[in-house]
């Protein structure tokens, strides 16, 4: 039984025509969730803790009173010390290389001093405040704390306040979010918990971004509050595509794509190979691997929907498919993939080589796993340092400059008809 659809683009050039079809952006939410999302969010901005109180048993079946919702940290390291000890290992490790990464994102600035007197720089500060994201029950994952959270610690933001479901919270995140650097946990979730965290209710911060993974609800109101405060981006299901040639080993891309598949029924998985060979022999490697894994129907779900085997002529062709695919997750298994990276210009993150499988990067190797998806990776960037800083322009004008660059500012003031712009101008000029 076939998994995968098939695309043969051989013969097509870089146009690769026939792609568009198989090719899905951001899908915005329907009307429905717009709407109660809208009115979820408006309410809580108007009524505090008490609408969040109301949304949590209405939405969450929770009975927490607003003094309850806090979890204090003690309850975390509590967590980390019952967790078994090869885990917690884990994620310590994790956190380290995650941290020691994230050191080589830290922008200084920089200042100008010009020999009249002249400065021109620009400083770099963090946000005073950011919001963490902690989806519960199925969807609760470590590491997601640490990809999130330790970007905004090695920026050094001061206040980082995470808030998850109240119901469902397990141990291992507990124990992620106490090495995480994490400062406060409300046991809160949901859109009201995103509309606390943007509006700020008496008992709940106000913060400056938010970040962190949910569902649609989540997802909507993250979309919802921009403006108000900064988000990280909105994700769309995750996906990744493998470029391979002759020397890749089928059984090794079936695993990857099954890794990525087995996320939900909604993730992608693509090929785009040079070999005949590997196309004809990953169907029957996908079905043996299917046949021993745990989450075989989510995966084989994904895959009969959002898998694609892509056959091209050349590594041309592969690198074309790349960068018009703009995958989160790109795994390059060829000979030389350094040179086949060095075409790409669209990704999330490239993994090189046979002996960097995907998963890799979720868990261990530093940077961060929150990637762009649905081809927004041809303008957006992995979650990093730079997302929790501000930069702030620096100007001081000597009089000599103020002098010599006068009339070309008042000609453009006066230009777009903003006389007063060019009056400040003049006025400078009068006074000795």
């Amino acid at each position: 039984m076939l998994l995968v659809r098939r695309h043969d683009a051989r013969g097509s050039g870089v146009e690769l025509a026939g792609l568009s079809t198989f090719l899905r952006g951001h899908q915005s939410s329907d009307p429905g969730t717009r709407e109660r999302v809208a009115e979820i969010l408006a309410d809580v901005a108007s009524r505090g803790d008490v609408a969040v109180a109301e949304y949590s048993r209405q939405l969450d079946g929770s009975e927490l009173t607003p003094a309850e919702w806090e979890l204090p940290l003690d309850r975390c390291h509590e967590a980390l010390a019952r967790i078994p000890a090869q885990l917690r290992q884990a994620l310590e490790q994790a956190a380290k290389q995650i941290h020691q990464y994230h050191l080589h994102q830290r922008d200084a600035g920089f200042s100008l001093r010009e020999a009249d007197g002249t400065l021109l720089g620009m400083r770099v500060t963090p946000v005073d405040a950011a919001g963490l994201y902690v989806p519960g029950g199925k969807a609760a994952y470590p590491s997601s704390v640490l990809m999130n959270a330790i970007p905004a610690v090695v920026a050094g933001v001061q206040e980082l306040v995470a808030v998850t479901p109240p119901l469902g919270i397990n141990d291992a995140v507990l124990a992620a979010l106490a090495i995480s650097g994490v400062t406060r946990v409300f046991r809160v979730g949901g859109p009201h918990a995103v509309g606390a965290l943007a509006f700020g209710t008496e008992t709940i911060p106000q913060v400056d971004k938010i970040v962190g993974p949910g569902n649609r609800w989540v997802a909507e109101a993250k979309r919802q509050v921009f403006g108000q405060v900064g988000i990280d981006m909105i994700a769309g299901p995750t996906e990744v595509l493998i470029l391979a040639d002759e020397s890749a080993d089928p059984r090794a891309v079936a695993a990857d794509m099954i890794a990525q598949a087995e996320h939900d029924e909604d993730a992608s998985a693509w090929l785009a190979t040079t070999s005949l060979t590997l196309a004809d022999a990953l169907p029957g490697a996908l079905e043996a691997a299917l046949a021993v894994a745990p989450r075989a129907e989510i995966a084989r779900k994904a895959l009969s929907q959002n898998g694609l085997i892509i056959l091209v002529d050349d590594r041309a062709g592969m690198a074309a498919v790349a960068n018009r695919r703009a995958a989160e997750h790109l795994e390059i298994v060829t000979r030389e993939p350094e040179s086949l990276a060095a075409e790409i210009r669209h990704a999330g993150a490239i993994f090189l080589g046979p002996s960097t499988p995907e998963p890799v990067g979720d868990y261990l190797a530093g940077p961060s796993h929150v990637l762009p998806t649905g081809g927004s990776a041809r303008f957006a960037s992995p979650l990093g340092v730079y997302d929790f800083v501000k930069r702030t322009s620096i100007v001081q004008y000597s009089r000599a400059r103020l002098e010599a660059d006068a009339p070309a500012v008042i000609a453009l003031a006066e230009a777009e008809g903003l006389f007063g712009h060019a009056e400040a101008v003049r006025r400078r000029l009068e006074v000795e």
